[in-house]
């Protein structure tokens, strides 16, 4: 069972696509807490699937699910990284539900380019540990 993840920050949305289907990704999962709040207006999630990151996706036949469960609530902490381990560890298998619910494989997506740096490493790590194999797109 495959597991992609991906940030686009920094990423031009042609940039981002051509990745995605280098890699073959057929589903984004979404994982940010407030994917309608996006600095870059293309990845952000529109109140149509006609706009915003939904429409970017779809035009390459990308299927996108959103699960704000998921999201950093943590982000504002300097101590985030220990805190939503500490969320995985005590709460993942309610947080993952749905996730779990998806067909493999899909990519997790955020807004932070480095995997390392990025709340979707604890999530992936957390996959990992269920049997999942694991890669970070550059």
């Amino acid at each position: 069972m495959q597991v992609y993840t991906v940030g686009y920050g920094g990423r031009q949305p042609q940039a981002f696509l051509d990745l995605l289907q280098q890699h073959q990704i057929e589903r984004i999962v979404d994982v940010r807490l407030r994917p309608d709040r996006s600095s870059m207006g293309a990845y952000a999630k529109a109140n149509s699937p006609d706009k915003g990151i939904e429409r970017l996706l779809a035009e390459r036949g990308i299927a996108y699910v959103s699960l704000t469960e998921l999201g950093n609530v943590f982000m504002g902490c300097e101590d985030w990284p220990e805190r939503y381990q500490r969320l995985m560890q005590r709460a993942g298998d309610l947080l993952t539900e749905r996730l779990l619910a998806l067909a493999a494989p899909y990519c997790l997506m955020c807004a932070e380019r480095q995997a390392a740096a990025c709340h979707r490493q604890v999530i992936a790590a957390y996959l990992a540990q269920r049997g999942f194999e694991i890669e970070h797109l550059g």
